[in-house]
């Protein structure tokens, strides 16, 4: 037995460490790891219910100038450590495992997902799924750390222009709002969602019978925005929101009778020119 385990031992070479060799180019990176990682998630709702997702993922890390590079594995083994629950409350713990398990002052996390939820059409009142993009970025730099909610959500906009021109009709399309916050306590997604849907001309539903798609047609109608009127309708209920401290409201509307499209953007505190 003694023996075969000598043998054994021999016949495995040792297996060299590259990415733990010197680096002589004098080049910190600010952010390495691995992208486009897709991984089964369950994420906590408004109402304590968990939601199954998947999602996909970034993990990444400062590499100091010495060192050749990082360990990729080690990525999704922190990952994988902390199970497939996420909640705005564990990333921290995420992110300070990423940077004990690779020796690393800071770290981030991306996390994107389809958001999904239950929506009763306005007349009939059949239910349907829709579903949303939201997304987690998330970095620690020592002990502090930083997050950002991001929310993607589709909505009907009615052009106000055509409405007053126009002897009959206007012209309508669907609009795309993202919705970027920083926060002193959670803000949920769910409420996030309804923030933008209740600024546009209409919101959007997966389900529609005829006297849905009346009530629908006829809300945007009474209702007209441009893209501006859009993002200041966001940002104006963002700012009335005691927990929000930063926002960054982009809105595109994918125009039906131009060959371009009309966009928009509010961020706080503004952007400088160029950056």
């Amino acid at each position: 037995m003694e023996s075969t385990d000598i043998h054994s031992s021999r016949m495995r070479p040792k297996l060299h460490d590259k990415q733990s060799e010197p680096d002589h180019r004098e080049l910190p990176i600010d952010k390495v790891g691995v992208r486009g990682l897709r991984f089964p998630i369950q994420i906590l709702d408004k109402a304590h219910s968990v939601q199954n997702t998947i999602a996909t993922v970034g993990l990444f890390v400062d590499l100091p100038k010495e060192f050749k590079g990082t360990h990729m594995s080690r990525f999704v083994e922190v990952l994988n450590a902390h199970g497939n629950m996420v909640h705005v409350d564990n990333i921290p713990d995420i992110l300070h495992a990423l940077q004990k398990k690779l020796h690393s002052d800071t770290a981030h996390l991306e996390m994107e997902f389809p958001f999904f939820l239950t929506k009763k059409a306005p007349a009939s009142g059949r239910e349907s799924v829709m579903d949303y993009t939201a997304r987690f970025d998330a970095a620690a730099c020592g002990e502090e750390s930083d997050f950002v909610l991001t929310v993607r959500v589709n909505v009907t906009t009615l052009c106000p222009c055509s409405k007053a021109i126009s002897q009959y009709g206007a012209h309508n399309q669907r609009g795309e709002v993202t919705v970027a916050i920083r926060s002193l306590n959670t803000v949920w997604i769910e409420d996030l969602i309804a923030l933008v849907e209740s600024s546009a001309s209409s919101e959007l539903y997966s389900l529609l019978k005829r006297e849905d798609e009346k009530a629908v047609t006829e809300r945007a109608y009474d209702n007209p925005v441009f893209v501006e009127d859009l993002v200041r309708n966001v940002v104006l209920k963002l700012k009335a929101h005691p927990d929000i401290t930063w926002y960054k409201v982009e809105a595109e509307n994918f125009e039906s009778i131009h060959n371009h499209n009309a966009y928009a953007c509010i961020e706080k505190p503004r952007a400088r020119c160029g950056g």
